[in-house]
């Protein structure tokens, strides 16, 4: 394989190996994981690719141990990434609390599986959705992408970089093992934006490391650029010293969930298909959402008035898209890998104004798209 960060043309490779070269395009140097299956692809293609253009691979001891060295290796410099399934992500979860805790920009790809526990290793899951949003202890904000194709996966990957600089935060991929091992044709641009980092414009003298500008997001002065830093998970002043008090922690909590609740247009994405004149929307995501599609079609042929509504960005979960949605439809179904987890955010948004279903089962496989079908015929 050529020593070329940017593999442009046009390629056939699964979702697991568009995520590795999205994030390569996307300036990705530092990749360090645990090997687990459905997303040892990723893994392997990075150990391949990063040595040949400078970048670092390492195989760590367990994923506590990979989400910590993706942390310390951002503050280094390095646009960094790991990526796990079902129990490795929630090994991940402490750290991942302390990359938003220290603002640390890095990139997490979760190809989810079928759990509890080990549940089906090679088999599909999305009941990893709640665990993205709430996993980790405290209160925060972070941002979660859904992609359904490889070619999804790799464009994703390259925004879920940018995000991450842009709002200095970790960001999530949360895929599916179908979406991870499905092949399918991925064209990669000669020319892909790589995400700029938000360094400091001022001197060193005086710098404060967690003074926000304006929108709330701090510049990031990595080690070894001349500047004084201080990095704790413990809660922390404009300095990054620790401070004890129940003000600087509603200070710093609040800020951290703001900088990211201010701005959603700049990362709320979701796809519509026939919802124009649709009496029942169908909502979804991943790989879920390419069968209701299917669904949505048989519904038509049918005579049922049926639209999708595919959630890309899933946390922060898009309120208001589903509540505006609510008005112009007759019911709603949620149709996902799981027994109902981000069925239960659309009823948060919808509040009763419209009869709600859902078509979930506990993951092993994809559904059918008359099992959907069946779903949107008892809202009617």
């Amino acid at each position: 394989m050529p020593g070329k960060a940017v593999l442009s043309g046009v390629h056939f490779m699964n979702g697991d190996e568009a995520i590795a070269e999205g994030a390569l395009a996307a300036g990705c140097r530092f990749f360090a994981a645990y090997p687990i299956t459905p997303q040892s692809e990723i893994a392997e293609r990075l150990a391949a690719r990063l040595p040949r253009i400078g970048g670092v691979f390492i195989q760590m001891e367990d994923e506590l141990a990979a989400m910590a060295a993706v942390v310390g290796a951002a503050w280094g410099g390095d646009k960094a990434m790991t990526a796990t399934s079902g129990p490795g992500f929630s090994l991940m979860m402490e750290n991942l609390g302390l990359a938003v805790m220290t603002e640390t920009p890095c990139v997490v790809a979760n190809v989810q599986r079928a759990g509890p526990s080990t549940g089906l290793p090679t088999a599909v899951g999305q009941g990893d959705m709640m665990q993205a949003r709430w996993g980790s202890h405290g209160h925060y904000e972070l941002i979660a992408l859904c992609p359904y194709s490889p070619q999804e996966a790799f464009d994703l990957t390259v925004r879920a970089f940018a995000l991450a600089e842009r709002f200095r935060s970790p960001v999530l991929i949360m895929t599916d093992e179908v979406v991870g091992h499905m092949y399918e044709k991925v064209e990669i641009p000669a020319e892909v934006v790589e995400a700029r980092r938000r360094t400091p414009q001022v001197p060193p003298e005086g710098f404060l490391p967690y003074k926000p500008d304006e929108d709330l997001v701090p510049p990031m002065a990595c080690a070894g650029e001349g500047y004084r830093i201080h990095v704790t998970g413990l809660t922390h002043d404009e300095r990054g010293y620790p401070d004890m008090s129940a003000d600087a922690q509603d200070r710093l909590v609040r800020r951290l969930c703001e900088k990211i609740k201010r701005y959603p247009d700049e990362y709320t994405l979701w796809e519509e298909h026939s919802l124009e004149d649709a009496d029942v929307a169908v909502i979804s995501y991943g790989i879920s959402a390419r069968v209701a599609l299917g669904a949505v079609e048989l519904a038509r042929k049918k005579g049922i008035k049926a639209g999708l509504l595919r959630l890309i960005t899933t946390w922060p979960f898009p309120n208001e898209v589903v509540r505006s949605l609510a008005e112009r439809v007759q019911g709603m179904v949620t149709v996902e890998i799981n027994l109902g987890q981000m069925s239960r955010e659309v009823e948060r948004a919808v509040q009763g104004k419209v009869p709600l279903g859902g078509v979930y089962h506990a993951g092993g496989r994809i559904h059918r798209p008359e099992e959907v079908l069946a779903g949107i015929e008892e809202v009617i």
